[in-house]
């Protein structure tokens, strides 16, 4: 209880209540494109720059089975995922794929939202944590690219083409890179740095919480449209999902806080990098689906029930 509450009353979480409240009332509250595209940025560097210096510190030994329990998990949960689509849906299997590719990535915001909540409450983590973000990115929205069959064959330009896109795009980029630099980087001058991106990384979280609120609630107002089915399916893959990071983390030796945080990973939606790969391998699946479902559902969903669900399993069987 007292993690569910520390959840909601983050400033955090609090500004993404508003940025929703905002939406159902119809305000101007939203920054400009050109701003939110910038925060972005900053929080996928910022996050790929602290964990390359935890990467720095931990040995090869250390770090190579949570790896590959990710690469593991990012085959397994969008299967899942398709399991329980297929089990409460009617979706087509192009739209069930485009659905699937979304659950399969990770959600970069989510994530960050939990570690600040550790930092916030002092919880101990491994500081390699953002390698397995990294390695977490790209499976899952293959997968669910391979599992549209015959009716994404026809797109194979398309979908080699978002193969490219999920590689090169900015989400990868930036936190791969920032992994590297922050690896790479002297503790010397990675303290020149830190006032940037680790002193005011809570504060921009916010802003960018705030104009996410702003859009996930413009998505509640599809919410009816996508069906029961849907709704229900993008509340209960985060939980099937979530829950086998938790008990794939705490059994590779993870923390109680690292495997909360894998928990995180496998149980959020991406709705940056999935989106754009989507759009091309899938042209023809509907985006009502797979953004309502991830940014409109899912997201919330996380930010004030997941994540406290996930650290509290995390917890009971640490």
């Amino acid at each position: 209880m007292q993690a569910a509450l520390d959840t909601v009353t983050s400033p955090a979480v609090l500004a993404f209540l508003l940025g929703v409240l905002a939406a159902l009332l119809r305000s101007d509250v939203r920054l400009p494109d050109a701003v939110h595209t910038a925060l972005s940025s900053y929080l996928l560097l910022a996050i790929g720059l602290k964990g390359g210096a935890g990467l720095r510190q931990a040995g090869v030994g250390e770090v190579a089975l949570p790896v590959l329990a990710a690469v593991a998990l990012g085959i397994v949960t969008p299967m899942l995922a398709w399991v329980v689509l297929r089990a409460l849906t009617r979706l087509s299997p192009v739209d069930r794929a485009a659905v699937t590719a979304h659950y399969g990535s990770t959600s970069l915001v989510t994530f960050t939202a939990a570690v600040a909540l550790l930092d916030s409450r002092g919880d101990a983590y491994e500081p390699y944590a953002a390698t397995l973000l990294a390695v977490l990115e790209v499976p899952g929205i293959l997968v669910g690219l391979l599992l549209a069959g015959g009716a994404a064959a026809a797109a194979g330009a398309g979908r080699a083409e978002a193969v490219r896109e999920v590689l090169t795009g900015r989400s990868i980029m930036l936190l791969t890179g920032g992994l590297a630099i922050g690896a790479l980087a002297t503790p010397s001058s990675y303290d020149t740095v830190a006032p940037l991106f680790v002193t005011l990384f809570p504060g921009v979280l916010v802003l960018f919480l705030l104009d996410l609120g702003v859009l996930a609630g413009r998505r509640l107002r599809d919410v009816p449209a996508a069906g029961p089915g849907l709704v229900v399916a993008a509340v209960v893959i985060p939980v099937v999902n979530g829950s086998l990071g938790v008990l794939v983390g705490t059994a590779v030796g993870l923390s109680p806080g690292g495997a909360g945080l894998l928990g995180v990973l496998t149980g959020s939606a991406s709705y940056i990098a999935a989106p754009a790969a989507v759009r091309l391998a899938l042209p023809q699946a509907n985006p009502a689906y797979y953004l309502t479902t991830s940014l409109g559902v899912t997201f919330p969903f996380n930010l004030v029930l997941g994540i406290p669900l996930y650290f509290a399993l995390a917890r009971a069987l640490g």
